[in-house]
């Protein structure tokens, strides 16, 4: 029998009224990291379920999920667990309401005593996004095509 398993990501797209991206500045095992905000599919969810779950955890936000953006089509490994394939699945989302939650101006804007798990979330505009902003190959794959479809006049 294989240890090896598949492990599905699902994050949120949310672009405000001033034309910037909602991303998560993250801590995990000591690695720090900024990615789209999001988490793992639990058993017996839907992805839009989870997306639901993961913004209402994190952010204390309601969010409807629009369309689909991007799903991974190749092999990623997970940086966590090697023995995990990543599958990451990127929607749309647009908040319930207005967005209620604190954001940061500054990167890895965290406390001196965060222990080993902490996130913050901030906006970046989409003229100013980079694939460079990111740590994970996928959200850098997301960003590129965030960026060129903001240039291209087409969000």
């Amino acid at each position: 029998m294989s240890d090896k398993r598949f492990n599905i990501r699902v994050y949120g797209i949310a672009v405000n009224d001033s034309d910037e991206v909602l991303v998560s500045d993250e801590l995990i095992q000591g690695k720090q990291f900024t990615k789209f905000p999001g988490g793992g599919l639990e058993w017996g969810e839907g992805t839009h379920e989870c997306l639901e779950r993961e913004f209402k955890e994190e952010l204390d936000q309601e969010i409807e999920v629009m369309d689909h953006f991007y799903t991974t089509d190749y092999f990623q490994q997970s940086a966590f667990r090697e023995t995990d394939q990543l599958i990451s699945i990127y929607y749309r989302v647009q908040f319930i309401g207005s967005p209620h939650f604190e954001v940061k101006e500054t990167r890895f804007d965290f406390p001196d005593d965060l222990g080993n798990q902490f996130e913050v979330q901030r906006w970046i505009p989409l003229s100013k996004l980079s694939p460079d902003e990111f740590r994970w190959p996928v959200d850098k794959i997301v960003a590129g095509m965030l960026k060129q479809e903001y240039l291209s006049g087409s969000n």
